[in-house]
């Protein structure tokens, strides 16, 4: 595919992302962290993130599934979610973990099996969208290219900014 169709791929499709709430202006900050230095500073992140998510995630579903269930605990996992979410951009996970976590404040175990659904559509959606971004990324760069810097000044307009 011709390097300006890929890179017009690439904006539209992370235009998207925002659009839709999938990813907010942290992911912007995240990628400006991004420098020679250190070429793939997102891509190990988010790496982090998805490990240690899929963790946690397990470690919900394994809580939840006891007779008496550990409120706290699961309050705790999930607030390490939120946050993990948050410092990675990750909007609509970060959005479901907070009613998630009013779900564990009310002791309701039906509720937090339902929100533990919730999350993890949520948190599979959103790393199926940023693996797209990365493979993107990765034609880009082997075309030749460089990677389109957006940056997001409100939800209904872009800039794309040279590297």
């Amino acid at each position: 595919m011709e390097l300006g169709s890929l890179q017009r791929r690439y904006i539209d499709f992370t235009s998207a992302l925002f659009r839709e709430g999938f990813l907010d202006n942290q992911y912007t900050q995240l990628q400006q962290l991004q420098d020679e230095s250190n070429p793939e500073f997102v891509l190990e992140v988010v790496t982090l993130f998805f490990e240690d998510s899929e963790k946690l995630l397990n470690e919900l579903s394994r809580t939840l599934d006891q007779q008496v269930v550990d409120f706290k605990k699961v309050d705790a996992h999930v607030h390490q979610l939120k946050g993990s979410s948050a410092s990675i951009g990750a909007q609509r996970v970060k959005n479901v973990c907070m009613a998630f976590r009013n779900c564990c404040e009310e002791r309701n175990q039906e509720g937090c099996l339902r929100w533990l659904q919730q999350v993890r559509q949520e948190y599979f959606l959103v790393k199926s969208k940023l693996e797209t971004l990365f493979r993107l990324e990765k034609q880009i760069l082997a075309a030749g290219g460089s990677v389109p810097v957006l940056c997001f000044l409100w939800p209904t307009h872009v800039e794309t900014l040279s590297v």
